[in-house]
């Protein structure tokens, strides 16, 4: 794995999220969290992702699906996961990616399917989503600057995006859990119990199959997020939730 990692730094400030139930708003108008780029820890671990990624680089598509999990939430404090699939953010400064989040806002759950093509800031979908729901993400490149991000939540619905980025570099692809970040850091992160990957696929092809890293989620010694081993196939695994 690359040693040196660009980190974001988004001007962003406290998260806004609507309650569960409500719209949620886009995160660009907000201003709120981000889904960055792998924050490097010792060696197999990251402050801020838990899952598997390949670095070889010449990648164009990487695909997964899970069942969105429900978050635990406790008092009226704020804690955030994400899930998602994605290009480049380890070994390269761009990140084009896809997914859900699983968050507490205020002690309440908000459940939300997102998209990010940093430097670009994120931006929220409005379409529900809840625990239960079997999410499908998929990000595309042409190997030209141009990607399509797709996500879709079952039967219930579909969302398509297009976008270039001239200067993504195709270095990486990911299947993650993460704690999102803001202007301060990497924020805590909720307990989502556990979410299960499948169909993890890169250039049409199983993940474990192409000799993945295996990344922990972890700071100050303490395990925040820990990934299982890969199904035989190569295209399962099951990330567990440990510590916010």
């Amino acid at each position: 794995m690359s040693q040196h990692v660009v980190s974001r730094t988004a001007h962003i400030s406290a998260v806004l999220l609507l309650a569960a139930g409500s719209t949620v708003v886009s995160q660009a108008a907000t201003g709120a969290t981000d889904h960055s780029a792998l924050r490097r820890g010792t060696a197999g671990t990251s402050t801020n992702w838990s899952g598997y990624d390949v670095t070889a680089g010449g990648y164009t598509r990487v695909t997964a699906s899970w069942v969105q999990p429900s978050v635990t939430c406790s008092g009226k404090k704020n804690a955030y996961s994400s899930f998602w699939v994605g290009l480049d953010g380890d070994g390269s400064s761009s990140v084009e990616q896809t997914g859900t989040d699983a968050d507490c806002s205020r002690g309440r759950p908000a459940y939300y399917g997102w998209y990010e093509m940093y430097p670009a800031a994120p931006v929220n979908f409005t379409n529900p989503v809840s625990p239960g729901d079997t999410i499908t993400a998929t990000v595309t490149s042409d190997g030209a600057g141009n990607f399509t991000l797709l996500l879709t939540d079952g039967t219930k619905w579909t969302r398509t995006v297009t976008r270039s980025l001239t200067t993504a570099q195709l270095q990486s692809a990911e299947v993650i859990a993460e704690a999102p970040s803001s202007g301060r850091g990497v924020l805590p992160l909720a307990n989502f119990g556990s979410v299960t990957f499948t169909g993890a696929q890169v250039n049409g092809t199983p993940i474990g199959s192409l000799n993945p890293n295996q990344i922990t989620m972890a700071a100050s010694g303490i395990v925040k997020a820990q990934p299982g081993p890969l199904s035989p196939d190569g295209q399962q695994f099951r990330v567990a939730w440990a510590h916010s």
